[in-house]
């Protein structure tokens, strides 16, 4: 992990129009990442769940054509779990095997961590409403924050389609 103090978090807040439970599954449960991680226009082939404190996901985040059709793998090793309310995980780049690789070397700008720290939060609020943040901690630069921030965001807006979907 970085110790530059001079790091910067990406912080997302949304109110999503569906209990914490659905909120919680489409973080834990495979069929649900599949449908949202990953920035507007990138799929998810890949997404093998160890939802469990101390197992590791692996997903892939495929990016569209035009863009290069470029497949990126990330694990996520989970530190912490608190049903309904928290998890905490460290993403990393990897292979198509989990092996961790260095960001730069697919691309993604200087400042982007090697490994990430993620604190995800769930608040119910008024049924069938859920408050989710997501905390992404030490970018180092203004760019690799932004970049960060922008596809995090596209990614929260997918998922919230996903329960438009299911209500209709």
């Amino acid at each position: 992990m970085s110790t530059d103090t001079n790091t910067r978090n990406v912080v997302v807040n949304r109110v999503i129009d569906a209990p914490v439970d659905q909120v919680w599954k489409a973080w834990t449960d495979s069929n649900y990442v599949k449908q949202w991680w990953g920035p507007t226009g990138f799929t998810c082939p890949v997404a093998e769940m160890d939802f469990r404190e101390g197992g590791t996901s692996l997903l892939c985040m495929r990016a569209p054509k035009e863009l290069g059709g470029l497949d990126m793998y990330n694990t996520w090793t989970y530190s912490q779990i608190v049903p309904m309310e928290r998890i905490e995980f460290i993403q990393k780049f990897a292979d198509q095997h989990g092996n961790q690789i260095d960001p730069t070397e697919i691309g993604i700008p200087s400042g982007v961590p090697r490994d990430v720290r993620h604190v995800i939060t769930f608040k119910a609020l008024n049924n069938p409403q859920t408050e989710l943040t997501v905390t992404e901690f030490g970018y180092a630069s203004d760019q690799a924050h932004d970049i960060s921030k922008a596809g995090m965001e596209q990614c929260i807006d997918k998922m919230a389609t996903i329960f438009d979907k299911d209500r209709q």
